[in-house]
């Protein structure tokens, strides 16, 4: 398959020329089964896991009968604790848990490849050059992404120290700014376009080889 190429936007959003992306990385077969497993562990991984209740044996007081079992006229009751009593424990109560989903290394890369792929294939993949961010600009920022066009939501991609890059679009409505090492294949997935600074996408392209 021919190598895709990304455009590489100005200030104004507008193409300056194109960039010549890998074919290894942003044009394989996009396999959603996979995509869809991997979304799933990084959901499940993002879960605190720390639910908790106590169960009517870790609820303090109630070990004495409430009252004898017959001849009171009420329904037999052996402790106070049961949890259809009001101070009792709660019927099958949650305990805190992992909910960590296995998903093999390899298997991580090559949905995050189908990802990327999806996105280039489609032309919503942008590069800009992170020079241009001399300081912070939430205007500058707004006017790229208005010059460019594309559908939002829309994630950012910025090495940490291009800040000026980070800081110009993390106020941008519907617009995720992201290092690099914290992207996800969820954030790709969420996203109906992509910009990336020239440093960040090589660094994309390696934890995605």
């Amino acid at each position: 398959m021919a190598a895709p190429k990304a455009p590489f936007l100005d200030a104004a959003g507008k193409k300056s020329k194109d960039v010549t992306l890998t074919a290894d990385v942003f044009a394989v077969e996009v396999k959603p089964q996979l995509i869809h497993e991997t979304v799933r562990a990084e959901a499940a991984a993002a879960r605190s896991g720390s639910q908790s209740a106590k169960s009517r044996g870790l609820v303090s007081g109630g070990r004495s009968k409430p009252w004898r079992q017959k001849g009171t006229g009420r329904a037999r009751a052996g402790t106070t604790r049961a949890p259809q009593w009001t101070g009792g424990g709660v019927a099958f109560a949650p305990q805190p848990r992992s909910y960590t989903l296995k998903v093999n290394r390899k298997a991580k890369r090559s949905a995050l490849r189908g990802a990327l792929s999806e996105l280039a294939g489609r032309s919503a993949l942008a590069v800009i050059d992170a020079s241009g961010f001399k300081e912070p600009s939430t205007r500058a920022a707004a006017d790229l992404v208005g010059g460019w066009g594309k559908e939002l939501p829309l994630v950012v991609i910025a090495q940490p120290e291009e800040e000026a890059v980070a800081k110009s679009f993390r106020n941008l409505d519907r617009v995720l700014v992201l290092e690099p090492s914290e992207l996800e294949v969820g954030a790709l997935v969420w996203a109906r376009s992509v910009i990336a600074t020239e440093a960040a996408l090589d660094r994309v392209k390696e934890l995605a080889s």
